[in-house]
């Protein structure tokens, strides 16, 4: 009887029916500030903790990829999602992105974020799909990647629902946008705010000015030099305080001398499994 239970565990182990394990990344509480500068709107709708990434979790679920983003604090929709133009997902002041390097070969994939995060990323840790988590419906999400992200669209995955539930963000994505999950893969989660009306330029992101504002968060500058993002992923993104270090210096590495076009981005890490 014992052989038997064996020898069907094993087939279990085999079979394609076996679920994969999930991948999992946390993040130390209490680093919602980008370099360490950067300060919240001043609305009260911003309430802090609510950029505060605490974990990731990426499940293989058949022929899709459900992707949870947990925050500090519970999700809120106080500018009422389900009553915009193009019905939103039942959030309203967050937005988070997950990139994603499929081969960890240098110079394969795109080297820069999004349009308005004003970041990049290693040689060798460039991403090949980005996942765009978004309260806005997917209508106006589509729109806004066709008219700022041309050149990156076709590597643009938009959901196929997200929900919230607590303090975490769902997202459903198909596999034949993202591929499936595979050991090696590099993954990198940034945590933004959804601005609604956003610059021409910038795909739905919240720009930081040198002082904060009602919409608007301080700490940093008033030009497009300094990395739009309040938090991410670092270091070995097991939750460590020493990763709040490692995220600041990351995010603080960036040159604004002379002409914008020499400007250098701050590189942001990808973690790899």
């Amino acid at each position: 009887m014992r052989r038997i239970l064996m020898f069907a565990s094993a087939l279990w182990l085999l079979s394609p029916l076996a679920a994969a394990a999930d991948i999992v990344f946390d993040d130390p509480s209490g680093d919602d500030n980008g370099p360490g500068s950067y300060t919240y709107p001043t609305a009260p709708e911003y309430k802090k903790g609510s950029f505060d990434l605490t974990k990731v979790e990426i499940k293989d679920a058949g022929d899709k990829v459900e992707i949870k983003v947990y925050l500090k604090n519970p999700i809120e929709d106080p500018w009422k999602s389900r009553d915009w133009p193009v019905k939103g997902n039942g959030f309203s002041i967050q937005m988070a992105v997950l990139f994603v390097d499929q081969d960890h070969k240098a110079g394969s994939g795109h080297d820069k974020g999004i349009p308005g995060l004003n970041v990049a990323f290693p040689e060798d840790g460039r991403w090949e799909k980005a996942v765009i988590i978004s309260p806005q419906g997917e209508t106006r999400l589509r729109s806004e990647i066709n008219d700022k992200a041309k050149d990156m669209k076709a590597d643009l995955v938009v959901p196929q629902k997200v929900s919230v539930s607590g303090k975490k963000i769902i997202a459903v994505v198909s596999k034949k946008d993202l591929g499936a999950p595979a050991a090696g893969w590099g993954w990198q989660l940034v945590v933004q705010s959804n601005e609604g009306y956003p610059d021409k330029a910038d795909l739905l992101t919240r720009k930081v000015n040198a002082s904060a504002g009602e919409h608007r968060f301080g700490g940093g500058r008033d030009d497009d030099c300094d990395p739009h993002v309040i938090d991410i992923l670092a270091g070995q993104a097991k939750g460590d305080k020493v990763e709040i270090e490692a995220q600041h210096k990351a995010l603080s590495a960036y040159s604004c001398e002379g002409d914008p076009a020499a400007w250098k981005n701050a590189v942001l890490p990808m973690i790899y499994r």
